[in-house]
């Protein structure tokens, strides 16, 4: 399939700085770009919803007309898409622009299939407070048992007719991406009394209602916005913030997949992302409009190497071969806008 996906999404966001001089909005313009010169027969475009309003919209309307500069037939009756309408238990907009070469058949949008409840997602998950090795570490050994079909699909545990992936040979009774925040006494407790769906007024996290989605994950920012964050909803159950594997639960992150060790990174790996069951809602339509059937490959594949999840600068540098200089000269410029922040810093942010 040849289609390009872009998500140069923070200029426009609604949260901080709106300005059409953003430079980082100069990255639609390079997706135009490369569009033009690579010509592929579907593009997909997401970004924040913020896009589609105020002084944004007409930036909207400048991108469409430069892609139809390009020879592309595009949707106009662009979507705000909520995640939630396709599976993923989180309450998650975000605006998607779909266009076809001029020699191919135009996309549809996905029609919202089913929802799926915080519960159903963490079903199955163990507190992670009660393995202390998790305190030190990302992942523990323990049992999974569950009757949500949607937990079961993501360990692995039941079939999921639409999923044409391949299979990843992965050990389902390990807990990944688990490692524990400490929180003072007086967070635990703030966060025990505060009601589901609520928001705690100190830490201002929302509190997770069972029952209900999962408010929108975010990356956090960095110190150029003001300080380090990775805002982690409250437990619905448990008095501490969710952990990482926890919250690719309900982004719809498959359990065999992996996220860096440290918490922050972990976070915003998935606050940055497409929830994988969108992203397979959407391409579904481009697959639909080449008038392509997928099936399931037979291939098995083997989890890479897990020492690629701890890398700091230096280290993959000396994995990939790329010269301790360079990585010296981009450090050294990032620390004079960017601090690095530790796992203890973290933990204060939270609690």
């Amino acid at each position: 399939m040849s289609s390009w996906v872009a998500r140069p999404c923070q200029g426009f966001s609604l949260i901080g700085k709106r300005a059409l001089d953003d430079p980082r909005n100069q990255l639609v313009f390079h997706f135009v770009r490369i569009i033009s010169e690579l010509k592929p027969k579907y593009f997909v475009f997401e970004n924040v919803k913020g896009l589609t309003l105020g002084k944004h919209r007409q930036f909207l309307t400048e991108i469409i007309e430069a892609l139809k500069a390009c020879g592309y037939n595009v949707v106009e009756d662009y979507r705000v898409l909520n995640a939630a309408d396709y599976g993923v238990p989180q309450d998650r907009r975000r605006l998607f622009l779909m266009g076809s070469r001029a020699d191919q058949r135009v996309p549809f949008y996905p029609t919202p299939t089913y929802r799926t409840t915080v519960g159903e997602a963490l079903a199955d998950l163990p507190n992670a407070d009660k393995f202390p090795a998790l305190q030190h570490s990302d992942s523990v050994r323990t049992r999974f048992t569950t009757k949500s079909k949607y937990a079961q699909m993501l360990r692995g545990q039941a079939e999921d007719a639409n999923d044409f992936g391949y299979r990843r040979e992965y050990d389902p009774g390990v807990l990944t991406a688990s490692r524990t925040t400490v929180h003072t006494a007086l967070s635990i407790e703030r966060f025990a009394a505060t009601e589901a769906g609520k928001t705690e007024p100190i830490s201002r996290f929302r509190k997770l209602d069972a029952a209900g989605l999962c408010n929108t994950l975010r990356a956090g920012t960095d110190s150029a916005r003001g300080a380090f964050t990775s805002p982690r909803p409250i437990h619905p159950t448990h008095p501490r913030v969710i952990t990482v594997r926890e919250a690719a639960r309900l982004h719809s992150y498959p359990d065999w997949f992996r996220f860096h060790v440290t918490k922050w990174h972990g976070f915003r790996q998935i606050g940055n992302s497409v929830p994988p069951l969108l992203g397979r809602a959407v391409g579904s339509e481009i697959a639909r409009a080449l008038g392509y059937a997928p099936t399931k490959p037979g291939r098995v594949i083997e989890m890479g190497d897990e020492t690629l999840l701890s890398f700091d600068m230096s280290g993959a540098a000396a994995y990939f071969g790329v010269p301790h200089t360079v990585i010296a000269q981009r450090t050294r410029r990032s620390s004079e806008s960017v601090k690095v922040p530790t796992d203890k810093e973290i933990a204060h942010v939270h609690g």
